[in-house]
């Protein structure tokens, strides 16, 4: 929908009929999509008889996600089991569900003026997954007011410090900005000054230096 302030981006309707597939029996929301410190496994709870449903609801919210990035952490995890959901992998998507029914009213804002300048934010989980002790990489992109570029992703190696987990979200952000500064100059805006990338781990920025 078009403002004289800017632009608004949601999914309501696709969101109203995803609930209405899902068929929760119950009109019950929640404040988060997920626990905080859940460590899911392939082993927790009990497999499903008919894992259709669990894959055509995850494969939903994937969806979804492009313009949700509030779910695209819990997304990223319940995807990892896919091809042997359980009850206990079921109950934390259901819990997705009743997040977006609470807030089916998100959306992006895309403001008609403001700075072309970005700034990108960096974050990573340490050993999170219980099973192969990988970190997950996760970061979003600015550009000015506009969040542009997001992304969860699991790391390819397994790190011995929180600090080089950071490090390898930063180096994963750092491929990101520079392409999206390669975009901006072929749309012929002018990219010249240095883009913020921020972090919260003080030895991840340190070895950056």
């Amino acid at each position: 929908s078009s403002t004289s302030d800017g632009f608004f981006i949601s999914q309501k309707k696709y969101i109203q009929d995803l609930l209405a597939r899902a068929a929760l029996t119950d009109e019950r929301t929640v404040e988060t999509p997920m626990e905080l410190n859940v460590h899911l496994r392939d082993t927790d709870g009990d497999p499903l008889s008919d894992p259709t449903r669990y894959r055509h609801l995850v494969g939903s919210l994937v969806y979804l996600a492009v313009t949700r990035p509030d779910i695209s952490y819990p997304v990223h995890i319940l995807s990892q089991f896919v091809s042997a959901p359980t009850s206990v992998h079921y109950s934390h998507l259901l819990r997705v569900l009743r997040y977006l029914r609470g807030t089916i009213s998100h959306r992006l804002f895309f403001p008609r003026s403001g700075s072309l300048q970005l700034q990108a934010y960096s974050e990573a989980t340490w050993a999170s997954d219980p099973s192969d002790r990988r970190s997950l990489s996760a970061y979003c992109v600015f550009l000015g007011g506009s969040l542009i570029a997001w992304k969860t992703k699991k790391q390819t190696a397994v790190f011995r410090s929180s600090a080089e987990a950071e490090l390898r979200a930063m180096a994963l952000l750092t491929a990101e900005v520079t392409w999206l500064r390669w975009l901006l100059q072929d749309f012929g805006v002018s990219v010249t000054t240095p883009t913020l990338l921020l972090s919260d781990s003080i030895g991840a920025i340190s070895i950056a230096r």
